[in-house]
């Protein structure tokens, strides 16, 4: 829409024209007041009425020619929308949450032994006898993204806490 394609205005002359056309609609506007009849509703002087109108549109026409200056300069420009910052950027689950049960057996399964993380895989597989994972390669993200798991898949600290959480929360009182 606003491309810097031949024959197509920038993001910033668009701004600029817009501001432009407000203004003459401003100005438009004020050169229809009725100012007699502005005055007989308010109940002041029309020659006070003119005043007031004169003043507020040459105020509206003064701040509108430099509207679309303002406008351009504070408009994002390629750069800095790809470099603006992203407040939500760093969010992730907290390490404290209390395991889903899909994590918790996960947890449980890695600590006992049963499950492990395969090297280079990053999927779980089952050890032993007992079963498998459903979601081999989706737990181990969930897990690591929460810093349950290391690397190597041994549970970490925090990952021995949320399997206490997780077993408290499922041990009915």
């Amino acid at each position: 829409m606003f491309g810097n394609d031949s024959g197509g205005e920038s993001f910033e002359d668009a701004l600029r024209s817009i501001a432009a056309e407000l203004g003459r609609y401003i100005e438009r506007s004020i050169d229809s007041v009725d100012v007699e009849d502005l005055a007989g509703s308010v109940g002041v002087d029309p020659a006070t009425a003119r005043e007031w109108v004169e003043s507020a549109g040459g105020w509206l026409s003064s701040h509108t020619e430099t509207l679309g200056e303002q406008f351009a300069r504070r408009a994002p420009t390629p750069e800095t929308r790809a470099s603006r910052f992203d407040p939500l950027g760093a969010a992730a689950p907290h390490p404290l949450d209390v395991p889903s049960d899909d994590q918790g057996l996960a947890l449980a399964a890695l600590d006992s032994g049963r499950w492990i993380v395969e090297p280079g895989a990053d999927t779980l597989a089952a050890r032993g006898e007992g079963p498998a994972p459903s979601d081999a390669l989706g737990i181990v993200r969930e897990l690591r993204v929460r810093d349950w798991i290391a690397a190597d898949g041994r549970l970490t600290m925090a990952g021995r806490h949320a399997l206490s959480r997780w077993l408290d929360a499922a041990t009915p009182d």
